[in-house]
Parts: structure tokens; sequence; C-alpha cells
């Protein structure tokens, strides 16, 4: 049929990559998350805004 090849489970293959260092400070600024829920929050806001004319 083809060629298939059985991976051995728990290889390196089958877990993600590991977040970088600046990811895992993204993930966890307090600043950066308060600008984000800000940002998606105006958003919202806007879009509720055009469809209640």
């Amino acid at each position: 049929m083809g060629n298939i090849t059985n991976k051995e489970p728990y290889q390196q293959a089958y877990y993600p990559p590991a977040p970088t260092g600046f990811t895992r400070f993204m993930r966890t600024c307090i600043l950066w998350q308060l600008y984000r829920f800000v940002a998606i929050n105006y958003k919202m806001i806007k879009l509720l805004a055009k469809s209640h004319h």
C-alpha cells in the first residue's frame, strides 16, 4: 500500500514544542493581559454598537 512507519509512543515527536521565554513572558505579564482585555472588549463594544442601530 504505502510506506507507513509506526512511531514509538513517548517519542519527542509526540510532544508539542516548549514555549519560548518571550511567549511565557507575554502569558504572565499583567500589563499585556490588561491591554489585550481592553482591546478585545473595545472590539466587542464596537461590533455591538454597529448591530444595534
